[in-house]
């Protein structure tokens, strides 16, 4: 807090000046503290007018340590001057750059700021002694997550500063090949690599890890890394990968379509294959057909696809025996639980040669009879 120089207004005296108080005051969080040996040192003002009219304010050191230098800076350049409306605050810095071979100590030195007619004080007092490191840890609600292939894992985590300086704490993690991890901001959606952390304080973000295609079943590790500074902090996170199996059905040329003729058996080659990453196991294969067709297959339930294999079914299509020459679509399905596929088969129908003779008889006989009764009875 301020401290009261000779002059016509004076600061009052506590943490806080009495009501009806004008004049100035100069404060920063920390005016007496332990740092490292020979470390410039780099301290916050507050400036602040209470009841007088805007002014430049001068500032000064009136007592320095032997061999210290001292600069004040605002905007990121030298000052020596700040300008406070009334009832109004300035913040700049001061910088104490310590002289080479310093040794361990207590230093006092004095800051002013003087004013039109007001003038205030701040004591500071550096020690050169031992400075506990920087420390900051890392900690997640739930490390391990379990989840298909499919899904993404999302863990919430806090990291704590346990230091006495601010830190920018820069964000990286080690994963599996393919494995990508993002950082967020508790409740944002902006993706981060590094994240400012008071002393003291700790910050919420979310890591989200995003696996690559047919990952297989099975347990994952991700260490998520922290570091600012000299502070360091590690966290191993666990991805519990169960898998999904992913159905396809086929022939084995790919080729989905086919001729029948109508009233006997056509037999189909069929490639029942599962893409996932986990087996699908009580496989069932079936059917949607026409009204009067029959579908079959062997075997129709499969016990178990492992991953990335597949089964052949042997299909049998029969067309009812009237049906009409054309194309007829099917939709053959294999399904496993959740999982499942279809694809549609065209089927073109013929009629059999023995049947087209016999129409072409039929018809030739029609055609006679006709020519025999118009020849013999000619036209009336």
């Amino acid at each position: 807090m301020a401290q009261a120089l000779p002059g016509p207004v004076v600061a009052a005296p506590g943490p806080e000046p009495s009501p009806g108080f004008r004049g100035l005051s100069l404060s920063t969080p920390f005016p007496n503290q332990t740092v490292r040996q020979g470390e410039p040192v780099t301290l916050t003002l507050t400036i602040k007018n209470y009841g007088l009219p805007p002014q430049v304010v001068n500032l000064n050191v009136a007592q320095r340590a032997g061999g210290w230098k001292v600069s004040f800076q605002g905007g990121g350049r030298p000052i020596g001057a700040v300008s406070v409306g009334t009832d109004q605050e300035s913040t700049v810095s001061v910088r104490l750059d310590p002289p080479a071979g310093a040794r361990t100590g207590t230093f006092r030195f004095l800051l002013t700021a003087r004013g039109q007619g007001a003038q205030a004080g701040l004591p500071l007092a550096l020690t050169f002694g031992q400075v506990q490191p920087a420390r900051m840890s890392l900690q997640a609600e739930l490390p391990v997550l379990r989840g298909s292939g499919a899904s993404s894992f999302r863990y919430r985590l806090t990291l704590r500063n346990e230091s006495e300086q601010d830190l920018l704490v820069n964000l990286d993690a080690q994963s599996p090949r393919g494995f990508q991890v993002t950082f967020t901001p508790a409740f944002g959606s902006q993706q981060v690599t590094s994240l400012p952390v008071k002393a003291g304080e700790s910050r919420d973000l979310d890591t989200e890890v995003t696996l690559p295609q047919d990952v297989p079943a099975g347990t994952y590790n991700v260490t998520v890394r922290a570091a600012g500074g000299q502070a360091k902090a590690d966290l191993k996170l666990t991805l519990e990968v169960t898998g999904r199996p992913d159905l396809s059905i086929t022939t084995p040329e790919g080729r989905l379509s086919g001729r029948a003729y109508a009233g006997r058996e056509t037999v189909v080659k069929l490639v029942v294959r599962n893409r996932g990453s986990a087996p699908a196991r009580n496989v069932e294969v079936s059917s949607f057909e026409p009204t009067g067709w029959k579908v079959s297959f062997e075997p129709s339930r499969i016990a178990e696809i492992q991953p990335k294999k597949d089964t052949e079914v042997t299909a049998t299509i029969t067309p009812p025996q009237k049906a009409i020459g054309g194309d007829y679509m099917l939709t053959l399905r294999a399904s496993a639980g959740d999982a499942s596929a279809s694809a549609d088969y065209r089927v073109t129908v013929a009629t059999s040669t023995l049947s087209g003779i016999l129409g072409i008889i039929v018809i030739a006989a029609a055609l006679g009879v006709l020519a025999v009764v118009v020849s013999r009875y000619g036209r009336r």
